[in-house]
């Protein structure tokens, strides 16, 4: 049995910034308004034609493959999460294995939003941990902007999304006291409807309905959250799944030395924060900058957070995501 390490990370986000005065110049919304209620001073959104999903994840694939010292050839498999795929179909991965010039290894898609770096770390821990691979690639990355309602009408999910990229290289670490101690997810389905996306899809509301009926006041195609509700779920479930992940390993709330939570909302984030009692510097946040990112948020903080000195090695790291589906999950790693 061996354990598996974060060897590289990276992060690539847009260059085009997306600021709430921006916003307020085509939605009914201010600086003030969206700050308030999450945090959010900007966002990036891709330029079309420059940026997809894939590509970003790309690039930031290339910075994380070069810092973990290994050569592309020594990737084994590749794991790519997102809810925005380029297409419908082939997923991602399979674009990564091309447009990185990897050989015909394995290429997994995980669907799991908010949740999904997280479900992406565990099942490349438990490829590592049974000895099947030795160096997997994964991918978060999403492009929000070209399917949000950038009306009034959608204001209360779409200043809160933007683009970006973050992956991170796993490779073996034969010394068990070290690397990614354990995971834990979870799911509960019955509240699926409460942060979806239903059209298009192959249920109750098909392509063919969407081109045919041509409505404009057809929500279905944009994302809907219920926002009070989403929050509720999530500070009880952040809560839960970080505490289980300590007890799984002998641990307290005084050994963590950074928590890098889901970006979802800064005020989210917070609550997490004081119920647990952790000061600024055991807690990153970046969402100001780069709002949801969703699949990509925990790994370009998780890169932050390492490119400025404030994870070290011996340090325990907790990563905890929440979101659609209802899925979360936590991750605990001695650095």
């Amino acid at each position: 049995m061996y354990h598996s390490k974060i060897a590289g990370l990276g992060y690539y986000v847009p260059s085009n910034v997306v600021t709430n005065d921006d916003l307020s110049k085509i939605i009914d919304t201010n600086d003030e308004w969206i700050q308030e209620r999450t945090g959010i001073q900007e966002r990036r959104h891709i330029i079309r034609g420059e940026d997809t999903t894939t590509s970003m994840g790309v690039k930031a694939a290339k910075i994380a493959i070069e810092r973990s010292g290994i050569a592309k050839e020594d990737i084994d498999f590749v794991v790519f999460a997102t809810l925005s795929p380029d297409y419908y179909f082939p997923g991602p991965g399979v674009l990564v294995q091309r447009d990185l010039g990897l050989r015909t290894v394995g290429a997994l898609d995980v669907r799991n939003q908010c949740s999904g770096f997280i479900y992406g770390i565990s099942v490349a821990d438990q490829y590592i941990k049974t000895g099947m691979y030795k160096n997997i690639l994964v991918i978060g990355s999403e492009v929000h902007s070209t399917g949000l309602d950038m009306t009034t009408r959608g204001r209360g999910v779409s200043v809160i999304f933007g683009d970006g990229a973050g992956a991170a290289v796993l490779s073996r670490e034969e010394d068990l006291s070290k690397g990614i101690l354990s995971t834990h997810l979870h799911s509960e389905g019955q509240h699926a409807e409460e942060l979806a996306l239903q059209a298009p899809g192959m249920g109750a509301r098909w392509v063919t309905d969407i081109l045919a009926d041509n409505d404009p006041n057809d929500e279905s195609y944009y994302p809907y959250m219920n926002g009070q509700f989403v929050f509720k779920n999530a500070v009880v479930r952040f809560a839960e799944v970080i505490n289980e992940g300590l007890e799984a390993n002998g641990l307290q709330i005084s050994d963590i030395n950074m928590l890098i939570p889901h970006q979802a909302n800064l005020r989210i984030s917070q609550f997490i924060q004081n119920k647990f009692k952790l000061s600024d510097d055991q807690v990153y946040n970046n969402i100001q900058k780069y709002g949801n990112t969703t699949a990509a948020s925990i790994p370009i903080a998780l890169t932050e957070a390492w490119e400025q000195g404030k994870i070290k090695t011996g340090d325990t790291v907790v990563l905890a995501a929440f979101g659609s589906g209802f899925t979360w999950g936590s991750a605990i790693i001695k650095w």
